[in-house]
């Protein structure tokens, strides 16, 4: 197959034009030319608004990179009697127990986990303006209207060009540019013995993927015809709680510190997200597994040396999401609860 990838030289672009190649398949990747590539793809230089005019062939799109229903809208129009199939990444966060999480749906908690049949948001644009200003400064991509509903609408909506989604988890991995390790990897380096969190967003499950393995859930549903029309979760499984997720890396480091949960009143401020962390988001991602044979080529715990050594050498540079405050830490922790073993 001849197969285009909008957004191939970021993130996860790279693993998904590599996978296709050592399919087999003929990979060209869309791009600005703002990165360097050394991937087997021929390269398509422009902006997303010149694709009406450069129109490039492909059986199979993959949009790494939409933001927006117009945008997504601008794409179908681009492909209709072009291409066979679209395949787009879409996010976890069009549940609804995104809204739930954040505040902007109410009523009770979404039972999880989330399969793919599961409510989505019935308010569009769920992050606040702030946090979508944040994301912009780390993706390009990010425009102001940001949201993966409108998106999956248009793609899955179009009569004549069938598409696919998959809704992508928080994924973590070499090149990560939110830095997900930062904030326990940090203490760790900076020889912290205790690490706090708030008891709430200690239990706190959502879904993970590393992007080695994310990569290859994008390329079974590209180049199988079955996915035409369907929606896919990519999640890692079990889903660990963001506690569990912090022994990990701890382990991996070797370092034998102890973690400590605190009651919300108890917790210092920079450590406690907005939102209400008892609606989770762990996600099923059954679907993918039976009806495309997909499965994580690397092992988690590989997956997580992988990231350590990645995330020790490329430290949050600028900007940073993640915040600290040792000395509003060290008062907090002082007759803490630890946390169970």
């Amino acid at each position: 197959m001849k197969i285009l990838v909008i957004g191939g030289t970021g993130f996860i672009g790279p693993h998904l034009v590599r996978e296709l190649s050592q399919m087999g398949h003929s990979v060209s990747v869309f791009h600005r030319g703002s990165t360097q590539t050394d991937l087997p793809a021929e390269s398509i230089l422009g902006e997303r608004r010149d694709l009406a005019a450069i129109r490039p062939k492909a059986d199979v799109v993959i949009d790494l990179i939409l933001s927006s229903g117009a945008q997504a809208e601008s794409l179908m129009r681009v492909f209709r009697g072009i291409a066979g199939r679209v395949v787009v990444a879409s996010s976890i966060d069009v549940y609804r127990a995104c809204g739930v999480l954040h505040g902007s749906e109410e009523g009770p908690l979404e039972p999880v986990p989330l399969t793919e049949d599961s409510p989505l948001r019935t308010r569009l644009q769920t992050y606040p303006p702030a946090q979508v200003k944040m994301l912009q400064k780390l993706f390009g991509w990010v425009d102001d209207e940001y949201d993966k509903i409108p998106v999956e609408r248009s793609v899955l909506g179009d009569p004549e060009l069938p598409g696919t989604v998959l809704r992508l988890p928080m994924i973590y991995g070499p090149g990560d540019r939110l830095s997900r390790f930062h904030p326990v990897l940090q203490r760790i380096d900076d020889g912290r013995r205790l690490i706090l969190f708030e008891e709430g967003w200690a239990a706190w499950r959502a879904p993970r993927g590393y992007v080695e393995n994310v990569a290859p859930a994008l390329a079974l549903a590209a180049v199988s015809e079955r996915a035409a029309g369907r929606v896919y979760n990519v999640a890692e499984t079990p889903a660990f709680s963001e506690l569990d997720w912090a022994r990990k890396i701890a382990a991996a480091t070797g370092w034998d510190g102890e973690f400590i949960t605190l009651p919300k009143e108890r917790t210092p401020a920079h450590l406690v997200p907005p939102g209400n962390p008892a609606q989770h988001w762990e996600a099923d991602s059954t679907r993918i597994r039976r009806e495309l044979g997909y499965k994580e080529p690397v092992p988690i715990d590989e997956a997580i040396h992988r990231t350590i050594d990645w995330a020790r050498a490329h430290p949050p540079g600028e900007f940073n999401p993640h915040k600290f405050d040792y000395a509003a830490e060290d008062a907090a922790a002082a007759g803490a609860r630890r946390a169970p073993s």
